[in-house]
C-alpha cells in the first residue's frame, strides 16, 4: 500500500498534476491494493476537514486582503523609514522592517510578497537593482507565516491534533524577530560590500511620533486578536472573524481607501486559499488513514528509536528530511502529509509539542525560497521579471541567513518556549 502511494505520488507529480489531487489519487491506488474499504474513504475526507478551528484560515486570509486593499503599506513603508534613517542600503531595511509588521496582518507569506512587491519593489529596483530586490522582498516575506497569526501554524496543530494554535501563535514571536535582524544584518553587510546609496531622512522624534500615530491602528490588530486568543477571551477561529471585522473599519473609516468594489476580489482569494488547504487535508486525510492501518507512524518510530534516543538527534534528523522535502514539495502538502507522522514520534522523545510544531512550521515555511520549487521565488521572478537563476543567485545569502536562525532555535529550546509558557501554554 505503501508503496503504492510514493509510487503513485512521484510519478503524478512528476507529470504536473496538482498536489492535492497527486496525493488523493495516489492514496485510491493504496486502498485499491491494499484491498481496503474505499466506502469509508469520503467519511475520512469529510470528518478531516469539519473542523471550527479550520475556519480560521479563510478568515485571516480574508483580513489580510482586506487590509492590504485599504492601503496600509504606505503607512507601514513611511513609519518603517522613520525609524531606520538615512543609512547605507536604508531601503532594505525598511522591507524588512514593513515586513515584520504586515506580517502580524497577512498570515502567508504569499500575501506578503505580493504586497511588499506591489508597493516597495519600483523603489528597491531603482536604488539597488531588480535582483536585489526580489531577493530582499522574497526573504522578508517569509516572515507571514512566523509572526502570528499564521496559517501554517493553523494547519500543523489541526493535523497534528496535540499542540494549541494559541502557543504556536505565540511561539513564532521570538523566532520571528531574530529571523528579522538577520535579514537585516545580511542587508547591511550586502549594502557596504556593495556600496549601495544613502537612502531616507536623518532619524527625526517628530517623525517617529507622527508616523507612530498614523500607523497605531494596524499595530492594534494582531495586539487585539493574538492578544485576545492567548488571554483565552477567545478562540483563534474567532480571533480571526474579530481581524476581519477590525480590517473593514480601518479600510472604510480610518484609511478610507477600501472601496465595496475590492470586497469581491478578497473573498474571491480567501475562497482560493481556503479551497487549497481544504482539497490538501481531505485527500491526505486518506493517506493518514492508510498509514495508520499499515502501522507506518510505529515502524518508523521503531527505526528512529534503532538510530537515535536522543531528541536533539532526532529534531536533526526531522530538520534534514523537510529541508529536502521542502526544496520539491509545497509546504501545505508537506504539513498534511507529515505532520501526522512525526509529531507522535516527537511525543515518544518527550520534544513540547509546541517547541516541535513551531520548528516544523517554520521548516517548511522556508521551503518557499528554496530551490528549485520554493514557490515565493517564483511570485517575486514573475513580479520583478527578473529570471530564476538570477534570484536564486542573489536570495542565498538570505536562505543562509533564515536556516541559520532555523537551527539556532531547534538546539535553543527556550528562544521558542519562553513566551508560549511566560503565558501558560
Amino acid at each position: 500500500m505503501i508503496l503504492a502511494i510514493a509510487i503513485g505520488f512521484v510519478v503524478l507529480g512528476g507529470l504536473g498534476m496538482p498536489l492535492a489531487f497527486a496525493i488523493g489519487l495516489s492514496a485510491l491506488a493504496g486502498a485499491v491494493v491494499g484491498d481496503l474499504p474505499l466506502s469509508l474513504l469520503p467519511g475520512k475526507m469529510v470528518h478531516s476537514i469539519d473542523s471550527f478551528p479550520l475556519m480560521a484560515i479563510p478568515l485571516f486570509a480574508l483580513a489580510g486582503q482586506l487590509m492590504i486593499n485599504g492601503q496600509i503599506m504606505d503607512r507601514l513603508i513611511d513609519f518603517a523609514n522613520s525609524i531606520v534613517g538615512r543609512i547605507r542600503g536604508g531601503l532594505a531595511h525598511v522591507t524588512v522592517i514593513a515586513a515584520l509588521i504586515l506580517s502580524g496582518v497577512s498570515g502567508t507569506a504569499v500575501a506578503d510578497a505580493t504586497a511588499l512587491g506591489g508597493t516597495i519593489v519600483p523603489a528597491l529596483s531603482k536604488a539597488y537593482g531588480r535582483p536585489f530586490a526580489a531577493s530582499v522582498v522574497g526573504a522578508a516575506a517569509n516572515l507571514g507565516p512566523i509572526i502570528p497569526p499564521s496559517a501554517a501554524f493553523i494547519v500543523y496543530a489541526v493535523m497534528a491534533g496535540n499542540v494549541s494554535i494559541g502557543g504556536l501563535f505565540i511561539s513564532g514571536i521570538v523566532p520571528g524577530i531574530l529571523l528579522a535582524s538577520g535579514l537585516m544584518a545580511m542587508c547591511s553587510y550586502l549594502a557596504h560590500r556593495r556600496n549601495y546609496p544613502y537612502t531616507g531622512e536623518p532619524i527625526d522624534l517628530g517623525n517617529i511620533w507622527l508616523q507612530t500615530k498614523r500607523s497605531f491602528v494596524v499595530f492594534m490588530m494582531p495586539i487585539i486578536v493574538v492578544g485576545g486568543i492567548t488571554a483565552g477571551a477567545f478562540t483563534a477561529t474567532e480571533g480571526a472573524a474579530i481581524g476581519v471585522v477590525y480590517a473593514l473599519v480601518v479600510g472604510f473609516f480610518i484609511t478610507r481607501k477600501l472601496r465595496v468594489s475590492h470586497l469581491p476580489g478578497a473573498l474571491l482569494n480567501a475562497g482560493i486559499v481556503t479551497a487549497i488547504v481544504g482539497a490538501l487535508i481531505a485527500f491526505a486525510s486518506m493517506v493518514t488513514y492508510i498509514f495508520s492501518v499499515a502501522l507506518l507512524p510505529q515502524q518508523l518510530t521503531e527505526l528512529l528509536r534503532g538510530l537515535t534516543q536522543n531528541p536533539y538527534a532526532f529534531v536533526l534528523l526531522v530538520n534534514l528530511l523537510l529541508l529536502i522535502c521542502g526544496m520539491f514539495i509545497e509546504a501545505n502538502a508537506i504539513l498534511v502529509m507529515l505532520a501526522p507522522l512525526l509529531a507522535p514520534m516527537a511525543s515518544s522523545y518527550g520534544i513540547d509539542p509546541i517547541y516541535f510544531g513551531f520548528l516544523f512550521s517554520m521548516n517548511v515555511v522556508l521551503g518557499g525560497i528554496t530551490p528549485p520549487v520554493g514557490i515565493i521565488l517564483f511570485v517575486m521572478s514573475a513580479m520583478t521579471r527578473v529570471p530564476m537563476t538570477t534570484l536564486i543567485a542573489n536570495i542565498w545569502p538570505f536562505v543562509i541567513v533564515s536556516y541559520g536562525v532555523l537551527f539556532l532555535v531547534s538546539f535553543v529550546p527556550p528562544l521558542v518556549l519562553f513566551l508560549p509558557k511566560a503565558f501558560g501554554w
